[in-house]
């Protein structure tokens, strides 16, 4: 008997995540010459569901969802900032019937905020792990590319869509069926669920030099109290002089503006995806207070924090506390 997956399609949403995750079972359908998975496509009031690309599919209402074996919410823009009484409703009718729940991209935002991640392990996308934790931080949210725990089953977004179907045709049935399906798609390595989302830092910024490396590694790992430079020297071997100029050689700048950057930057994500005060969001980005932090913040952004925030969720059209996202991260 074929098994139903049901897509809920939420605003914003990326056609490629959505792919990622629709191909796979249509190739498994063909190679196997039988329906393996039959899927459907929801939305709260159901139609058209366009995507950020444009396209998309019809939908049918999620009220009148029949047996699913699993309930995929896709979803990309800020999901943390979108509320929706139709797909609440729906989701929480669903969780009722007991049937498995799932995410992709930021759909796990949306069911963790219904209560419906409460004590199961998952993943998002990594745009969306930090506000979430900070907002939420008894969720039991990993870094991974996929994470399936019993009921619950949820992805990154993007290409791991494809390996976590992998992973599932591969329960379904059998490794060997799931490397023919991954092959279909010129998919030679299915990834492992704990694999990273991101390239490891040293590797983005094509740091040459290991005592570089580590130094950026340390930074980033003490956003919230920020480590002096004598003391990130001592812990890569090296004197604060030449910390100095590897970071001029390679990065064309001090330790201190980039230590700074990359806490603004993270700062910049945490204004842009959460509704966290400024003066939370200073904390967690190791400046002295909220007054400092908005100086900073404008003098690289351009606007204040709180003005940058406002700013943004006016120019997706969207009343704040509902979808808004700027258009720099809807397409995942």
């Amino acid at each position: 008997m074929a098994l139903t997956i049901g897509f809920v399609l939420v605003p914003d949403y990326s056609l490629m995540s959505l792919a990622a995750a629709v191909e796979p079972l249509r190739a498994a359908n063909f190679l196997a010459g039988r329906a393996l998975y039959r899927m459907e496509y929801l939305t709260p009031g159901g139609g058209f569901a366009a995507s950020t690309s444009g396209g998309g599919f019809d939908s049918r209402p999620l009220a009148q969802a029949g047996p699913l074996d699993l309930a995929l919410v896709v979803a990309g823009g800020n999901p943390l900032h979108y509320h929706d009484a139709g797909l609440a409703r729906g989701l929480r009718a669903l969780a009722a019937r007991r049937m498995a729940l799932g995410g992709i991209s930021g759909g796990a935002a949306i069911l963790a905020q219904l209560g419906l991640m409460a004590g199961r392990r998952f993943t998002l996308h990594w745009a969306h792990v930090d506000a979430l934790a900070e907002l939420m931080p008894d969720l039991l949210i990993e870094r991974a590319l996929y994470v399936i725990d019993r009921d619950r089953q949820t992805c990154a977004g993007g290409i791991a869509a494809l390996d976590m179907m992998c992973a599932i045709i591969a329960r379904d049935h059998g490794a060997d069926f799931a490397r023919q399906v991954a092959d279909w798609f010129i998919h030679t390595r299915p990834r492992l669920a704990d694999e990273p989302q991101l390239s490891p830092l040293p590797e983005r910024l094509s740091l040459r030099d290991p005592r570089l490396s580590r130094a950026v590694e340390l930074m980033f790992a003490h956003l919230a109290d920020p480590l002096p430079p004598t003391r990130i020297a001592a812990q890569v071997g090296c004197s604060p002089r030449q910390l100095q100029r590897l970071f001029r050689s390679e990065l064309g700048r001090t330790p201190g503006d980039h230590y700074r950057e990359m806490r603004l930057t993270k700062a910049d994500e945490l204004v842009v995806q959460s509704g966290l005060s400024m003066l939370d969001i200073a904390q967690i980005t190791g400046f002295a207070g909220a007054a400092h932090f908005s100086r900073l913040y404008a003098a690289r952004f351009g606007l204040p924090p709180a003005r940058r925030r406002q700013a943004l969720r006016s120019q997706s059209g969207k009343i704040p506390g509902e979808v808004g996202a700027p258009s720099s991260n809807r397409d995942r």
